[in-house]
Parts: structure tokens; C-alpha cells; sequence
């Protein structure tokens, strides 16, 4: 049967790849799509000197509604680009290409407005081109003959002047306006109901071997060209292997890390961290219906003032990025699911994801309760206990609770141990940890990084919650070692500023100037309440009350959900997973705990409005006689790194 091909372009290399096909194919040649598209088609062609993005968008949209194959090729910025080959049957199409491709250019924004101003790339030369042509005739008869494609979701690169060549894999983007196919938003959608999920062994509280993950978290996401993450670095400097992956936005790159005792395992981690910052950015995994206020909703919808707002002055303040909460007001809503009232509810956007740069967005939300995991059950599990290392760290400092410090040489695991001397003996740091554990139970610590130097981060403070109070210590050591040594030399030079923050907290307005400031030896004497111990070490012992460890993860998680359910805290579940971290079995979920202490970052956008457990907790923990007052709160930044 012979096969009709349409072949759309103009310039040498749609001259040399219909002189090449038309001595075996019906090729019709046609320079644009005002002629329309001729009866018979079975493939198409999409090939010119330069890149043409308005004519891609047009194929896109023509062949996918008509369900025809097709393939592009074209020359930009010195570079001939072949593909990809989309199937109108599947995700993946020139537009996901290009974005990727824009996305991931070191000159994106350039690149995206002189793209398709030229009419022949200048390093487009004969001998160029004719490789070019015969790139593209053997991919299309490979698909024609043979029924394989090399360059499904897949780009092609070649460079126009030494011709060497390199392929580079796409994932489709689950927003795209021409070939998304994700679901609507529905309370069905949102529905939970927890599956057994066995675990690798009974002291991991994970469902897979990261091993596992190897080699599609490298193949799939890590590309430098056309990745959701492009590029890779070490840092030689820190106690344990630190591994960095960026994260190209278009507002700019993002740096994700990644800390454990190998380099690979770190890159791994460092990916799996970065995927969990793509799914939680926006909705990607379900399309948003809901445009409402909550007056319309709030039978079925949770009540936003219940996570905590700012207050009044915060908003009054002319830049404030926040508007408050209007119950009138319309906003998106998200289903989640609630298991306290087992079933789903409406949850506002800007609370499931991140709440920056989003309409009406009534406070400051980033990662909260994120995480990942192999399946729901695992993902859930570790995001709640973020969401309790958060609340815990952020009561203890606004508190000021005197906790008991533990002594680590009570703990007789060999790993932890060599950690801690480590840390010590690279870093010149000695970790002072502390029981955090709030009226829940579910072992909480807090840890300080002491530096014994003359030069360096005076102190470095961070949080940890598991099951296992031993593995939350460990996650702690890692979290600490990745701000020691290697901030030095800016911390040095930016001295002054920081000293500046000491007076005027308002200044502290980025993440990394919460740990920074408490850099400074002169900022010690805040956390004295911590330091200045009088009371004896606690032994591990003495401070955790473990029940019997689990071989299914899922009971792990009931009985989380059984000790917040006594205390009537509402635990809500928003899936955030998208098709990029599903097609390799990978969940993401946020979680919710309404009254739980979020954590924020700049000092002026602190949340406490309305959480009253930040007054309450202190007293049923035993550390005051009354319910604290607002004033009585710590006023200075947090140190959270």
C-alpha cells in the first residue's frame, strides 16, 4: 500500500527531504496549511531552514484533531532540532518539546522572542543540511516501514557545524493546551482508602529500594537540555555526600539537594526531593473546576481560617503580597480528603500548592506537609510527619520551652555515633539534640550545631519527627551538615547585614537569612533557653515510649491518624501527583493538620493568627501554669534553615 505523505515547508532541507522520499513515497509538498490538508494523509512533515513555532502550535492542533502522525525538523541558533515524532494518540507534542527545550536555555527568554524572526538560520550550510536530511528520511521510514520511532518524546540535536548529534527525552507537560490529558477535580478523585504496603524491612519506613529508582530518576528527569532538572554538582567541602540538582523555572532556577553517605544515593534523593518541589508548585495531576467563596461552599469546604492567617498590621502593610480572607471572595478550591470526617473536602488552592503569585492567595503556603513516596500510603505518612517537625520546632521557639536535652551516647546505634564524630572531626561542630515530642507523641527533636572554630556559622538549628526518634536524629545530622563549611566565606562577607537583621528583624526576608542570622555569635543568647541546660541529659529510653515496630507501613499510618484523631485534629490529604512521577509508580501528596504551626520564611510573613495550640501546648506539656499570651511569644526569626 503506498503511502501519502504531506510535507509542509520550504528551503534546502524541505527541497532535499522531498527529492529523498518521493522516489518511494507519494509525497505532497505544500508550503503552509492554507491549502488544508489533502485527503489520504498518513504522515506528515514539518521541515524549514529556521524554526516556525506558530506553524508547530498549527500542526499540533490540525494533526491531533484529525489524528495524523508527524514530524518536524528545523535549524535554531546553530543547532538543527529533529522531532519529536507525535502520535495524536498520546501525550507529547512539539509544544512540551519546546517548553522543555525554552525552559532549560541559559537565554530562554531571548531565545523565546527571536525564535521564528529569521528566515534561514545562518549556520544552516549545504553540508549541514544534508545531514539533516538524511537524519529525517530515516526516521520517517523507519516509522513507515518498521512501525519504530526513535524520537517519540525525544528530540534529536545536531550541531550545524561539527554535525555530531545527541538525543535528548521529554517529558510531556501535564498542562499543556494542546495534548493534557489529565481529569477534572472530583470528590470521587479525592477519596482514600488505605491499601497494606509492606515494607523493605521492618526498620525502613519505606515501600521500594531506592536502587530501584535508579535508572529512570537519572534517564528520565535529569537531562540537560530537555529535563525537569538540568544539570548536577557536588559539594567536596561538607561531613557527608551532598548532591545538588537544579530545577529550571521560568522565573528563574531553583536548587534542590540532597544529603546521605554516598554521592549516588544523594543524586537520587536530590531528584526525588526536586520531584516533589515540581508536583507541589501547581495542580498538575487534576484540572481545577472549582471557582467559588467559601459562603457558597462551606458545607463541603474547609474553613481557611483554621490554618492560621496573618495579622491585621501584616496585611495593612502597603507590599504585602496577601490579601486577607474574604469569605465573599472567589477563589479555586481543590478536593481533598479528610480522614477525621472520612470523606472529601474542598481545600483553597493557594493551601494545597504553593500560594506566591497565586490570585487571591490569603497567606504565605510553600512545601508544608509535602512529600513522596511509592505509593499514597508512604507519601502520606512522611508528610505528616513534616507537618509535626515544623509544629514542633515552631512552638518550641515562639514558646520558648525549656526542653530536655538527650544525651546522645545513650544511643547505642554504631551509624548515629559515627555520624556525630564525623560532624565533629570535618566540620568542627558538636550537635546538641533535644526532645521536642508535643501532647501527640509522635517523637519530635529538636538540634543545634554548636561550632568550636574561631571562624564559621556560630550555630545551626533544625527539627526532626519519625516513628524512630534515632532516624529523625540522623535526618537532622544530614539536614545540619549541608549548612556547615560551605556558607562561610558569604556568611564572612555579608556580615554586616546579618548584624543589621539582629536589630531589625523585619530585614530577615529570604529562607537561607533565618539560618544565617544565627550565625552570628551575637545572636547565641536567644537560644539560651535551649543552651543553658540545668536540668539532667534525658537517655533515649527515658524520652521515647516506642511501640512495636510494624512490617506494613499502613499500620504505621493508622496509628498516626489514631493519635491525632483523639486529639480532633482533622488530617486532610490533597494528592498533588502528576503524570510525570506516576508513569514511574512515584505519589505526592500535601497534608493538611489545621491548628499545626505551618512553617514560613521572612520574618514579616509569619503565620499565628488563630492557632492557638502555640498557647495551649506549653501548659498541657507541663513548661507553664497558664495558657500563654500573644505577647508572651518569642518576637525575634525563627532559625529554621
Amino acid at each position: 500500500m503506498e503511502h501519502t505523505i504531506l510535507l509542509i515547508g520550504d528551503g534546502v532541507i524541505a527541497d532535499g527531504v522531498l527529492k529523498q522520499l518521493s522516489a518511494k513515497y507519494k509525497v505532497i509538498c505544500q508550503p503552509d496549511f492554507e491549502a488544508g490538508i489533502p485527503n489520504g494523509t498518513q504522515f506528515a512533515i514539518v521541515v524549514h531552514d529556521a524554526c516556525r513555532p506558530c506553524l508547530y502550535r498549527m500542526a499540533d492542533e490540525k494533526f491531533r484533531q484529525i489524528g495524523i502522525p508527524w514530524l518536524r525538523g528545523f535549524v535554531s541558533f546553530g543547532e538543527g532540532i529533529i522531532g519529536p515524532f507525535v502520535d495524536p494518540a498520546n501525550s507529547g507534542c512539539s509544544q512540551c518539546a519546546d517548553m522543555r527545550r525554552m525552559i532549560n536555555s541559559p537565554d530562554s527568554q531571548q531565545m523565546r522572542e527571536l525564535e521564528g524572526e529569521i528566515d534561514r538560520d545562518p549556520w544552516a550550510s549545504r553540508n549541514s543540511c544534508r545531514q539533516m536530511i538524511l537524519l529525517i528520511c530515516k526516521e520517517i521510514e523507519n516509522v513507515i516501514n518498521h512501525g519504530h520511532h526513535n524520537l517519540e518524546n525525544r528530540l534529536l540535536f545536531v550541531n550545524m557545524k561539527t554535525l555530531e548529534s545527541s538525543f535528548h527525552s521529554f517529558i510531556p507537560d501535564p498542562l499543556c493546551p494542546i495534548c493534557s490529558c489529565i481529569p477534572e477535580d472530583t470528590p470521587e478523585l479525592a477519596l482514600l482508602k488505605l491499601q497494606p504496603n509492606l515494607k523493605t524491612s521492618i526498620d525502613r519506613f519505606r515501600v521500594r529500594d531506592l536502587a530501584e529508582l535508579k535508572s529512570v530518576l537519572k534517564t528520565e528527569y535529569l537531562d540537560q537540555r530537555t529535563g525537569i532538572f538540568n544539570s548536577k554538582r557536588y559539594d567536596a567541602i561538607l561531613p557527608f555526600a551532598d548532591m545538588i540538582v537544579n530545577m529550571p523555572l521560568w522565573i528563574g532556577n531553583e536548587a534542590v539537594g540532597g544529603r546521605s553517605h554516598s554521592y549516588e544515593e544523594s543524586e537520587l534523593t536530590a531528584i526525588l526531593e526536586g520531584l516533589e518541589r515540581y508536583s507541589g508548585i501547581e495542580p498538575r495531576g487534576k484540572q481545577t473546576t472549582i471557582y467559588d467563596c467559601y459562603e457558597h461552599l462551606e458545607t463541603v469546604a474547609l474553613d481557611p481560617r483554621k490554618v492560621g492567617l496573618h495579622d491585621e498590621k501584616q496585611y495593612q502593610q502597603a507590599d504585602f503580597p496577601f490579601k486577607p480572607f474574604d469569605p465573599h471572595l472567589p477563589m479555586n478550591w481543590v478536593w481533598g480528603y479528610s480522614f477525621l470526617q472520612e470523606r472529601p473536602i474542598l481545600i483553597p488552592e493557594t493551601l494545597a500548592y504553593y500560594s506566591l503569585g497565586r490570585k487571591n492567595s490569603f497567606v504565605y503556603e510553600t512545601s508544608n506537609g509535602c512529600a513522596l513516596g511509592s505509593s499514597l500510603e508512604e507519601a502520606i505518612f512522611h508528610a505528616i510527619l513534616e507537618v509535626v517537625e515544623r509544629d514542633s520546632f515552631l512552638i518550641t521557639w515562639y514558646a520558648q520551652l525549656p526542653l530536655q536535652q538527650l544525651d546522645l551516647k545513650s544511643c547505642d546505634d554504631q551509624e548515629l555515633q559515627f555520624m556525630l564524630e564525623r560532624i565533629h572531626a570535618v566540620a568542627g561542630y558538636d550537635l546538641h539534640v533535644y526532645n521536642s515530642t508535643m501532647e501527640h507523641g509522635i517523637p519530635s527533636i529538636w538540634a543545634i550545631a554548636k561550632n568550636k572554630k574561631a571562624h564559621g556559622l556560630n550555630l545551626i538549628c533544625t527539627g526532626g519527627a519519625h516513628l524512630n526518634p534515632i532516624k529523625a536524629v540522623k535526618s537532622a545530622c544530614h539536614e545540619l551538615a549541608g549548612m556547615m563549611l560551605k556558607h562561610d566565606q558569604k556568611f564572612t562577607a555579608d556580615r554586616d547585614q546579618y548584624l543589621e537583621m539582629l536589630s531589625n528583624p523585619f530585614l530577615v526576608q529570604k529562607m537561607e537569612q533565618h539560618s544565617m542570622l544565627y550565625g552570628l555569635p551575637e545572636a547565641e543568647n536567644r537560644l539560651q533557653f535551649l543552651l543553658n541546660q540545668k536540668q539532667p541529659l534525658q537517655t533515649f529510653k527515658d524520652a521515647f515510649k516506642l511501640d512495636q515496630a510494624n512490617l506494613d507501613l499502613s499500620e504505621d499510618l493508622r496509628n498516626l491518624l489514631e493519635w491525632f484523631h483523639r486529639l480532633s485534629l482533622e488530617v486532610i490529604v490533597v494528592d498533588q501527583t502528576s503524570p510525570a512521577i506516576k508513569r514511574n509508580g512515584l505519589y505526592c501528596v500535601k497534608v493538611l493538620i489545621p491548628g499545626m504551626l505551618p512553617m514560613t520564611f521572612g520574618h514579616r510573613l509569619t503565620r499565628l493568627t488563630g492557632l492557638e495550640r502555640v498557647l495551649t501546648v506549653p501548659r498541657k506539656l507541663g513548661f507553664t501554669e497558664e495558657k500563654m499570651k500573644p505577647e508572651q511569644l518569642n518576637q525575634h526569626p525563627h532559625p529554621f534553615p
